[in-house]
């Protein structure tokens, strides 16, 4: 049960906050605004048996730190979530269509699981919500990780065939479409730095999926070794412009682009070089291939200082969130300001948020980054929507469910949704389109 009354009551008792009692005429975002929330259908649908990440969780060894299971459910509690994303006052939410369950063997497309997703999509469209749909948000099904995933020539054939026949079924109540999910996101955490044993630990998991696959290569979105890194971008940005004009060719209309991880990349003295030099490496070959489109994703969590020597540490009197790495609120308007001028495009907040126990850090961290957002509208940025990720506390891939980004706290037995006093804050400023 949604219990609108807690979220209200939230809102109204954090009205007299700094950070939300601006003038109207001050903070006033853009008419037709998208606020909302983001969700990935591996992660909270639960039992995407046929997917690529449900066997690396099951293969031993795994750096899986708890398997997906039934996740948050939502395969089935679908409805509750859109209720819960209506009653939080957002008018938007950005979900994932899952490849393994739509074509989980290759070329057998599922009516059933594509009427499933329909439902989904003219339900938010009932209760007011665009839907702004993920065709691949990094898993895939198991048959095309085992045939070398996005380091197989003909991956984006075979993604582009997957997008043409769900854009057939289910396009025509999409209002955003986002082909690819972070697609540079194994470049980034390059140069975040992992653990050697961490990756020894990650080579041993894929050998072993690919013996329980029965295949010499077994590659996934989000998990691949560093000499794959390469060829999967050249091959991610083939797919990505093959779906882009397959979802085109069935609606021309239909909004359509690509999202991207991206840090907020500042130079300190003598840093510049090396700043530039991360930004070509870590997203070049994507503000560069997305030419044409109707719109960048722009996914930020955090910052990168850069001096002549590399990537700086954060300072040490930050605040920190779930695994130790700096909250630094004006992060987003950063990256959202580089991202329109690397692509000359719209900007679309497709992620942003905080992983932490202590929900009055997000609360703190919401209102504070969309104040700076704001800004850079003001500035001339064009941003069309905001999606906080997440709305429910789910699956973090490796890291189990540990971290905590929710809007919504999820019991894991009952699976209750409780809104946390964040979504109260998020909530009151999309329901009047200003901080």
């Amino acid at each position: 049960m949604i219990d609108r009354r807690t979220i209200l009551a939230t809102g109204a008792a954090l009205a007299a906050s700094p950070a939300l009692g601006q003038s109207r005429r001050a903070t006033q975002f853009p008419k037709g605004f998208l606020w909302g929330a983001s969700t990935a259908g591996h992660q909270v649908e639960g039992n995407n048996v046929a997917s690529d990440t449900w066997l690396m969780e099951n293969v031993t060894p795994s750096v899986f730190a708890d398997k997906s299971g039934d996740a948050c459910n939502s395969f089935e509690l679908w409805a509750q979530d859109l209720d819960l994303v209506k009653a939080l006052g957002l008018n938007s939410y950005r979900f994932s269509i899952e490849w393994a369950r739509i074509e989980p063997e290759p070329g057998m497309f599922s009516v059933a699981i594509l009427d499933h997703y329909k439902r989904m999509i003219e339900g938010a469209r009932a209760r007011g919500l665009t839907p702004v749909v993920t065709y691949s948000h990094f898993t895939a099904p198991r048959w095309f990780s085992a045939a070398g995933g996005w380091t197989n020539r003909q991956a984006p054939r075979l993604f582009a065939r997957f997008c043409d026949r769900a854009t057939r079924h289910l396009g025509a109540g999409i209002g955003h479409a986002v082909t690819l999910n972070e697609p540079n996101l194994l470049r980034l955490l390059k140069t975040i730095g992992l653990p050697p044993q961490l990756l020894d630990a990650q080579r041993a998991m894929l050998a072993a999926a690919a013996k329980a696959a029965g295949t010499p290569k077994f590659v996934a979105g989000n998990v691949a070794n560093a000499e794959d890194l390469d060829t999967m971008q050249t091959i991610m940005v083939a797919a990505h412009k093959a779906g882009r004009d397959a979802i085109k060719a069935v609606r021309g209309d239909l909004p359509v682009g690509v999202s991207l991880a991206m840090f907020d990349d500042q130079a300190l003295p003598g840093g510049e070089a090396k700043r530039d030099a991360a930004r070509a490496d870590l997203y070049g070959a994507w503000t560069d291939a997305v030419r044409g489109d109707d719109f960048f994703g722009v996914q930020n969590y955090e910052r990168a200082r850069w001096d002549k020597n590399g990537k700086v540490a954060a300072p040490a009197d930050a605040v920190r969130n779930w695994s130790g790495n700096e909250v630094w609120t004006p992060s987003l308007a950063g990256a959202v300001c580089y991202a329109h001028q690397a692509t000359g495009l719209p900007i679309l907040v497709t992620e942003h948020g905080v992983g932490t126990d202590d929900d009055a850090i997000r609360a703190r961290f919401i209102p504070a980054a969309l104040a700076d957002l704001k800004t850079a509208i003001d500035d001339g940025v064009p941003v069309q929507g905001y999606m906080h990720w997440s709305l429910l506390d789910n699956f973090e891939w490796i890291f189990g469910y540990k971290p905590k980004y929710g809007l919504v706290a999820v019991d894991r037995t009952t699976f209750r949704r409780t809104p946390k006093p964040s979504a109260g804050v998020l909530g009151r400023i999309a329901a009047g389109n200003a901080l």
